[in-house]
């Protein structure tokens, strides 16, 4: 059945390059429509099949599926690669070597340039190491997503959310929520150690050409993943892994999760899985420890990957997190703390005291993330902490301007301004407390309001909140 669904796809694609040379084909006499009819008659399924999996380069390197590729590369931006080459300068370059570029991807002949490195802190500790390709990678790695995700994304299992086009995580939210109120109450979290730099290049590439018979695709593949990555001034190999910062490691990724995906299924189980991010239900802890041991045999043996014993484990579902979110035990969802801790730390960043910049900008600066924030949030239960936060980041704020004053008498005709009497004034100016008691002051609360804040345009939470919860 899948193998029919990629003939279909892989047709459907073939006709639409054609139909680009159908003009010139009319124009020699040959193509009308009772000609076509016969000859598709007499090719054998087998035979399509073949044609179609050995023209995916084709496809690939159509004019409209470039197109598409260089739109999203170009929506996309991100850092230039190790040529140093910019996404606004690919254009130039493109219109005067993409008629050698289309040459070598199609005889096998392209080899793409080492990734640069970057090494970002991970939120709950260490490092993470991100792949950025050049821009010329990038535009040629997503020109493949896009042919290979639509023959792949069909056949992926309905519990996966990641990386796929029309899902997301309130969705695999969602779902959870559903499996915990059916009574499946107990979670088993597993997390999948260095998911990303562990995965197996020949396991993949077997898995690949299951369904892609093209070898100039499947080789080209392959040099993407064994590209190497430029890291303090030298080049090292790479022999597993996928580099995150690819447009093709999402899809890559989806691929060898989606054989564990397949097992859970065989197996019955209620799971739902983002990226490497899976949680399987269960009714019982007893179970869950079952589970999670056949679960781990399975990936690291089958899968040739490795499960973090130190972060996996079995809990009820409002002591694990998913997703950034807590599942409730009457299925409602809850922020995690995690989260919480994370945005307090981000907001004390942006309000240090020696920043030496106006309130104006940093009010700017918290309105970029706290939208954000509270839109992927926006389903949580949270009401009462987004009140607490919202009165932080006030008192925050009144800190940071009132330290900005630094004079006792510049205090006092700032307070004055603000309409607060003059002897009032001077009692916070006079007074002998630190800025942040200082910021808890009456004299303060008064004059730096919620509605004076709501004036200097600072995003609520609580009120933004309500809205979106109508």
């Amino acid at each position: 059945m899948e193998k029919q669904k990629v003939i279909i796809y892989q047709m459907d694609m073939f006709e639409g390059h054609t139909k680009n040379n159908m003009s010139h084909s009319e124009s020699c006499g040959v193509g009308n429509e009772t000609t076509e009819g016969k000859e598709r008659q007499v090719i054998s399924a087998e035979r399509q099949e073949r044609a179609l999996a050995e023209d995916l380069m084709e496809i690939i390197c159509s004019q409209e599926n470039l197109k598409r590729a260089y739109r999203q590369v170009k929506r996309n931006k991100g850092s230039a690669g190790v040529d140093g080459m910019r996404v606004g300068e690919f254009k130039g370059w493109y219109s005067e070597h993409g008629t050698k570029l289309k040459e070598e991807l199609k005889s096998g002949r392209y080899h793409p340039s080492p990734v640069r490195g970057v090494e970002i802190e991970k939120p709950d500790g260490g490092k993470r190491m991100l792949g950025i390709p050049t821009v010329k990678d990038r535009f040629i790695q997503q020109a493949i997503y896009q042919v290979l995700n639509r023959i792949y994304d069909a056949s992926f299992s309905e519990s996966s959310y990641g990386f796929r086009e029309g899902r997301n995580a309130h969705q695999a939210l969602k779902r959870a929520q559903e499996y915990v109120r059916e009574g499946y109450g107990k979670v088993v979290d597993i997390d999948l150690e260095r998911f990303f730099d562990k995965v197996n290049h020949d396991r993949l590439m077997y898995r690949i050409s299951e369904t892609i018979q093209d070898k100039i695709l499947l080789k080209l593949i392959r040099k993407c993943l064994q590209s190497g990555i430029l890291l303090g001034g030298l080049v090292s190999q790479r022999i597993e892994g996928t580099p995150q910062g690819s447009p093709l490691s999402p899809l890559l990724s989806n691929i060898v999760l989606d054989e564990l995906d397949k097992e859970l299924e065989k197996r019955g189980h209620k799971f739902c899985r983002y990226g490497d991010d899976c949680n399987i239900y269960v009714r019982t802890l007893k179970a869950g420890e079952r589970v999670m041991q056949s679960v781990t045999l399975f990936i690291e043996t089958r899968l040739k990957l490795r499960v973090n014993q130190r972060k996996s484990k079995i809990a009820l579902c409002h002591e694990s997190k998913f997703l950034g979110y807590r599942v409730l035990t009457n299925g409602d969802l809850g922020v995690s703390p995690q989260n919480l801790k994370r945005l307090r730390d981000k907001i004390r960043k942006i309000t240090r005291r020696n920043r030496g910049k106006s309130l104006a900008e940093i009010i700017k600066e918290l309105n970029k993330i706290l939208p954000g924030w509270l839109n992927y949030f926006r389903y949580a239960k949270m009401k009462e902490h987004l009140k607490d936060l919202d009165q932080w980041i006030r008192r925050k704020l009144r800190c940071y301007r009132l330290k900005q004053c630094k004079r006792t008498y510049a205090i006092k005709e700032f307070l004055t301004k603000l309409g607060v009497q003059a002897n009032s004034s001077w009692l916070v100016a006079l007074s002998g407390k630190g800025w942040w008691r200082l910021s808890n002051t009456q004299q303060l609360r008064r004059a730096m309001n919620l509605e004076w804040f709501n004036n200097q345009g600072l995003f609520n939470l609580t009120l933004n909140y309500m809205k979106l919860n109508i």
